[in-house]
């Protein structure tokens, strides 16, 4: 007997996945069945989508809400849906895009406007996903140039730090020595040593 599933996918934790469950209630998938990987879609190495192929069989169906969430590498894509569909025969139904329902349309003609439309919707897809990446860079560049600091902010330095530094510079101590007696590694002192030194 033939099985439902969906797949929902989000970019990266704190997104929320909501939405899309909220979207695949009416059609009734069963809990277990539900697969949810939380990464970006650049290509399928994820490990829930992985799970939920491998359990898949002939006359499955497989929900997804739209075609970005299946991926964003429009060859990738091509090739999951070839695979799926042609190699697999599960059936693949996108709720946002009634077109792409491998369910409808099996001959010629039904065959040839879903594979446009996956053409088009893939292209776009991989398309937003480069637009991402690039209002990003744009928006840290920018970032940057107001003085915003990413990174973990330096931790203080060590009320004994003065002390030691000079001692060290003094070469009464070692740099092991001066680390050590900061609680901090050596790299990590090396550090904070020449940017006391800028700021003196």
């Amino acid at each position: 007997m033939a099985n439902v599933y969906a797949y929902i996918r989000v970019s990266s934790r704190d997104q929320n996945e909501a939405r899309q469950i909220i979207a695949l209630k009416e059609f009734a998938v069963p809990r277990q069945n539900i697969f949810i990987d939380k990464q970006s879609g650049k290509d399928f190495e994820r490990p829930a989508y992985k799970r939920m192929v491998k359990r898949m069989k002939r006359d499955d169906l497989l929900y997804i809400k739209s075609i970005d969430r299946l991926g964003r590498n429009y060859e990738e894509i091509q090739n999951q849906w070839r695979i799926l569909t042609k190699e697999k025969g599960i059936d693949i139904c996108v709720i946002d895009m009634p077109l792409l329902d491998s369910r409808r349309g099996k001959d010629l003609v039904g065959t040839f406007l879903s594979d446009i439309v996956l053409q088009v919707l893939s292209f776009v897809a991989e398309n937003e996903r480069i637009n991402i990446r690039q209002r990003q860079a744009e928006g840290i560049a920018a970032a940057k140039e107001k003085g915003v600091k990413f990174g973990r902010p330096a931790l203080p330095y060590p009320d004994n730090f003065q002390k030691i530094y000079c001692d060290w510079r003094n070469k009464k101590i070692t740099l092991h020595q001066a680390a050590e007696a900061c609680g901090m590694p050596v790299g990590t002192f090396y550090g904070k040593a020449k940017r006391f030194e800028k700021s003196d």
